[in-house]
């Protein structure tokens, strides 16, 4: 698999599950009938290992776009596409230095229950690109409690590569948790943060890449917000720092 591919799902979202900037928990909120919403995001990050002579020093980046169609007033289409890179040294050498489109991803979220502030939503996904494919789907459950909003997802995605190499490296389950919380601390102004981890793709290794995020987002006016997020790896499976800026164009 391209290393782009990889950083797609990798920077994007865990397991392929497209959520609402900074985050990476989605919440169970969808559109309504009709109404559309196109999302860009950028990601650039930076993760070493090893040391002296022998350090790999890794920089890497995405910028993807989200497109979401209401299709009914509990369900939406999502659909996104990234643009990937990374470039990894050695002692001051360069060893790779790779980019491209990453695999392309169709979701489809589902709300199927709402009360009182508390909503479930079960969104299944298919990502292709590269050769592979991947299939999986996200539980997500969403409760809004005056300015605040608390999110948790737990999420499956399977993974089906084509060639050899990749399925003898690399892990075909994934399993993936994470929890966040919002809370509007001004009109127009949120203040987010997000803690998750997921199985590791690489099947040399048994340390979940666990992550933790802080940012805001700003409601420039009701259809437009901007974003900013810092995302901080908690091991060494998690690349050690990602900085992160979007926007959402609803209309």
């Amino acid at each position: 698999m391209a290393c782009a591919c990889v950083l797609a799902v990798s920077l994007l979202a865990p397991c392929g599950v497209l959520a609402a900037h900074p985050l990476v928990t989605d919440d169970a909120g969808t559109l309504g009938r009709g109404k559309l919403q196109m999302e860009l995001a950028s990601e650039v990050g930076s993760h070493r290992q090893g040391q002296g002579s022998v350090e790999l020093k890794e920089s890497m980046g995405e910028v993807a776009a989200v497109l979401s169609l209401g299709l009914l007033e509990n369900v939406d289409l999502v659909l996104g596409a990234p643009w990937a890179w990374s470039r990894t040294s050695q002692g001051g050498a360069v060893v790779s230095d790779e980019k491209g489109f990453g695999e392309a991803t169709v979701e489809l979220k589902w709300r199927f229950f709402e009360r009182e502030g508390f909503s479930l939503a079960l969104k299944p996904g298919l990502t292709f690109g590269g050769g592979d494919t991947a299939f999986g789907a996200a539980f997500i459950a969403t409760q809004v409690v005056g300015p605040f909003s608390f999110h948790a997802n737990a999420a499956y995605t399977r993974n089906e590569f084509q060639l050899q190499a990749d399925r003898e490296a690399s892990r075909s389950d994934i399993w993936h948790g994470s929890i966040a919380i919002a809370a509007e601390v001004l009109k127009g102004l949120q203040v987010v943060a997000n803690v998750g981890a997921e199985t590791n793709g690489d099947r040399g290794s048994g340390t979940w890449p666990a992550f933790a995020l802080g940012g805001v987002v700003y409601a420039l006016t009701e259809n437009l917000d901007l974003d900013l997020g810092v995302k901080r790896g908690l091991n060494s499976a998690e690349p050690e720092l990602t900085a992160m800026a979007g926007m959402a164009w609803r209309f």
